[in-house]
């Protein structure tokens, strides 16, 4: 298996695939995601995943591919390679599609009490692909964004421990028999949406949607337009 991303929940997850004993061929990911804490696993540094699709199919032995934080969005030397791209999203799908973090504040101002942490396969589209299996959580009322946020990750990684193994035995695998259809309203959350949140200062619920608490370093573009 091959992992691309960055961050705690992309070397969780390669942590795992290790202790459960499978395959890690590559990890690859953008400077400065250095793997320190694996030396033992081959790491390829690219800002652009996609400008290195060669190398992925040349180190796959199973030919799948886990997304996991990962910005890139993935093109054609990638998606046409034959590797199978499995994504863990941050948002039901394909309600909250685009930037997770963002996407997150608008469901807490449109008073969701729940999320969700999304498996698909990843097509040409932004978070169009094929619904695979889906875990939902709760948001409670008086939540803020940093405890929903922290919570939606832990869901995340569960999700994935819970689909690894499926995947592992059948590379092929599609999906869970009681997933979410992906049919529904369709609303994408990207940067233009990030530049908007200012206007509604004046929600109710804004305060809490937008407490970064101690998330605050590790979004940076969130709380530079909170400023």
């Amino acid at each position: 298996m091959i992992f691309v991303g960055e961050g705690a929940l992309l070397w969780r997850a390669v942590q795992h695939t290790l202790d459960s004993d499978l395959p890690v061929d590559l990890v690859c990911g953008p400077r400065p995601a250095v793997n320190g804490a694996r030396p033992d696993v081959p790491f390829r540094a690219a800002a652009d995943v996609n400008s290195v699709a060669a190398e992925l199919v040349a180190a796959s032995t199973d030919g799948v591919v886990w997304s996991l934080n990962n910005r890139t969005i993935l093109r054609a030397p990638v998606l046409s390679s034959g590797l199978r791209v499995l994504n863990v999203h941050h948002g039901p799908l394909p309600a909250y599609r685009g930037l997770p973090e963002v996407a997150l504040v608008y469901a807490m101002l449109r008073g969701e009490r729940e999320f969700a942490a999304t498996l698909h396969q990843v097509d040409a589209g932004i978070d169009t692909g094929p619904v695979l299996a889906a875990d939902r959580y709760p948001i409670g009322p008086d939540e803020p964004f940093h405890t929903v946020l922290r919570r939606g990750l832990q869901i995340c990684h569960g999700l994935f421990e819970r689909c690894l193994p499926l995947v592992a035995a059948d590379p092929a695998w599609s999906g869970e028999t009681d997933r979410p259809s992906g049919a529904g309203p369709s609303g994408y959350f990207g940067r233009r949406e990030l530049a908007r949140l200012p206007q509604h200062r004046d929600h109710p619920d804004f305060g809490r949607a937008t407490d970064l608490g101690f998330l605050a370093g590790y979004l940076p573009e969130l709380a530079s337009v909170l400023e």
